[in-house]
């Protein structure tokens, strides 16, 4: 393996080049040792479970309601402690209710989703682990909740691990999203492509289509425009692709470009949205964003949010710039 297109050389020269060296010093520890957290869960995904399905029910709900896998406990468990060997003083994750005071005098706040899309789990298709990173507030004594309450654009770094036929990284420390791979032989993820760009006119979109009854006007006009193809005013074929897996799909933008949709909707606990800010739409945004690409609820950019609450819910809409541009022209008048 070339030493200088490992994980940690690529992250030292990336975040030091951005961040003064007290904080990039605590970024690059961070992130080596979530790098060591994935590929045991990595491997773990990866053995079959001949003692019961990987995705049987932990019979018990995370702080939103939503059922617990048992993989999702042990995910939790892995990157809690990999924080806690990190230099992490305030830790929020959608398996835990509230924010949790690490270390009081470590500089960096995380923010996690452990297992992103653990209801695929049984049906083996991709799932992963998407985070976000902060600088901790100066005044370590605040209430632990208060830490992420603030704008996406404050973020110093955001990432996501996939496990799929390959165990993959997408992480931005400062510069550009830049995509790891896990060598399975060595243990070590390895740099296989630098700044990445999301590419522009690709005709393909992702939405759940069957909940078209319950979305706004703009969102329906604009996806029954997809649907007429060449036949309708955009004057071309368009593919649907939706995995249900918000690491598969934003993985798929990133390799392919097209836009992803998972907006706001008139179903009851879905009027503000369904996917969380602070740790699924904020570092997703910060990537796609950095590789040239656009995130919004539909309204706002997402990075300009001012977190409410730690586990607040939000429209997403995200891909390539020129697909949001041309979606974001329906909502102000949308017919």
């Amino acid at each position: 393996m070339d030493a200088a297109r490992s994980l940690d050389a690529v992250l030292s020269v990336e975040a030091r080049a951005h961040l003064k060296a007290p904080l990039a010093d605590a970024l690059i520890h961070l992130l080596v040792e979530m790098s060591r957290a994935a590929t045991d869960l990595s491997t773990l995904i990866a053995v079959p479970a001949t003692d019961g399905r990987r995705g049987a029910s932990a019979g018990s709900e995370n702080a939103d309601g939503d059922s617990q896998k048992n993989l999702d406990l042990v995910a939790e468990a892995l990157f809690s402690e990999a924080a806690r060997r990190a230099p992490v003083g305030f830790y929020l994750s959608e398996e835990t209710e509230t924010a949790e005071r690490f270390n009081s005098q470590a500089p960096l706040a995380l923010a996690i989703d452990p297992l992103d899309g653990s209801s695929n789990i049984d049906v083996n298709a991709p799932i992963g682990t998407i985070f976000s990173v902060f600088p901790a507030p100066v005044d370590h004594g605040i209430d632990p909740q208060k830490a992420f309450l603030r704008a996406g654009n404050e973020q110093i770094a955001a990432g996501f691990f996939i496990y799929g036929p390959q165990t993959a990284l997408i992480v931005t420390v400062g510069g550009g999203a830049h995509l790891f791979g896990l060598n399975r032989q060595t243990g070590a993820f390895v740099l296989i492509e630098s700044d990445l760009s999301i590419s522009q006119g690709v005709s393909e979109y992702a939405i759940n289509a069957s909940n078209h009854r319950h979305w706004d006007e703009a969102v329906t006009r604009y996806i029954d425009d997809l649907v007429l193809g060449a036949d309708g005013p955009r004057g071309r074929n368009f593919n649907m692709r939706w995995i249900a897996s918000l690491v598969a799909d934003s993985y798929r933008i990133f390799m392919r470009g097209g836009i992803f949709l998972y907006p706001s909707d008139r179903r009851p606990g879905y009027e503000h949205g369904r996917l969380r800010l602070l740790y699924e739409a904020n570092p997703i945004s910060l990537l796609v964003c950095r590789a040239g690409g656009d995130a919004s609820d539909g309204a706002r950019p997402i990075l300009d949010i001012v977190a409410e609450a730690p586990h607040q819910r939000t429209g997403f809409i995200m891909g390539s710039s020129d697909e949001v541009g041309h979606l974001l022209r329906y909502h102000p008048e949308p017919t």
